[in-house]
Formats: structure tokens, sequence, C-alpha cells
């Protein structure tokens, strides 16, 4: 019983540090030093509407737009309508299923690009990602759309083509990943230069 109110008063105290003083003093430090990124990231229009998050992947199916990378977790929820869930298949490298979907995604691919029956298929654009919120693509995986996104547009091919240059961004500190293009900025990018 001795040790019951040392206890309560150390519950009481650790309480209050590490559930309110620290998340305030984080958030607050947040807010001040990179209000953009502790927001969200997110990207509105002129008139202040937010049109996604420059780091969550969004689900487009509209042949005027580049796709981005697949999610596991909306081939099982199709009624979720713009954002991408987060969650992996769970699907272990033996399932025969997973191959299955690799397939399948790459057929959707070719086809949905025009591209010939043999041609490779970028990787990301066949596995989902681990989170299933992946926003980039490689510029290869935007190059290969970018026949059908002019088209659609009634856009020349080259325009649609320095869009991707204009925006494929350099390895994080020139070292650590690869070139890759953000999706979403991109279809904006393409909204603009339609526009």
């Amino acid at each position: 019983m001795n040790a019951l109110l040392p206890a309560a008063r150390m519950l009481l105290v650790l309480t209050v540090l590490t559930g309110l003083i620290y998340p305030l003093t984080v958030t607050g430090a947040a807010q001040v030093a990179f209000p953009h990124q502790a927001n969200g990231s997110l990207i509105t229009s002129a008139d202040g509407t937010v049109l996604g998050s420059e780091l969550i992947g969004q689900v487009v199916d509209d042949p005027r737009y580049f796709s981005g990378r697949p999610s596991a977790v909306n081939a099982m929820q199709a009624d979720i309508p713009t954002l991408l869930s987060s969650g992996a298949s769970n699907l272990s490298i033996s399932d025969p299923r997973l191959r299955a979907d690799y397939v399948s995604r790459a057929e959707a691919f070719r086809a949905a690009n025009g591209l010939p029956a043999e041609a490779p298929v970028p990787s990301e654009m066949v596995m989902a990602s681990g989170s299933g919120l992946d926003p980039h693509i490689s510029p290869e995986a935007a190059r290969l759309q970018a026949a059908r996104v002019a088209e659609a547009r009634g856009l020349p091919v080259e325009s649609v083509l320095a869009l991707i240059v204009e925006h494929t961004e350099a390895p994080q500190l020139g070292i650590l990943g690869e070139p890759r293009v953000n999706v979403l900025r991109l279809n904006l990018a393409l909204d603009g230069l339609a526009g």
C-alpha cells in the first residue's frame, strides 16, 4: 500500500510529460520549422482546395493522366475513391496468386499504353508497394505512358516528354534512391499545360 501512492504520482507525471508536454513541444517545433511537412505536404489549388498530398499516391483511372504504382489493397477494396488505402497483399513470394497479379498488371499496363506484348514493364507498375501509398514512379514508367496521355489530351508527345523531364527528381542527397517522378505533381503540371 505504501508503494501505491508514489506509483500513482509517477504515472501522473509520466502521463503529463510523455502524453502532453512532449507531443505538444514536438508538434509546435515542427509547425515552426517545417509547416508544409507537418501539415501533410498537401498540394492545393489556387483557391485553396486540397488536391492531394505529395507523399501519398492516388488512384487514377483516366487515360488523360499518368498512372501511379498499383495498390494491393485497392485491388481488394474497389470502393475506395481517390486516395490509396495503406497495406499490402501479404502474399508470400511463393504464392501463385502473386505471380498472377504481376502478369495481369503487366498485360493491363501494356494494353493501356499500346505497348507490344513482349515490351518490358517497369517493376513498380506491376509490383504494389509495401504500404500501398507510394507517390512516385520511375521516369521510364512515365515515358511509357507519355504517348497515351498525349493522345488522350491532344498534345504533342514531345511536350509530355518534356514535362516528365522537368518533373524528374534526383536521388535524395544525390546518392539515395533512384530518379523518380511524383505522379500527382506531374498530373497537375499536365493540367496546367493543357489549360
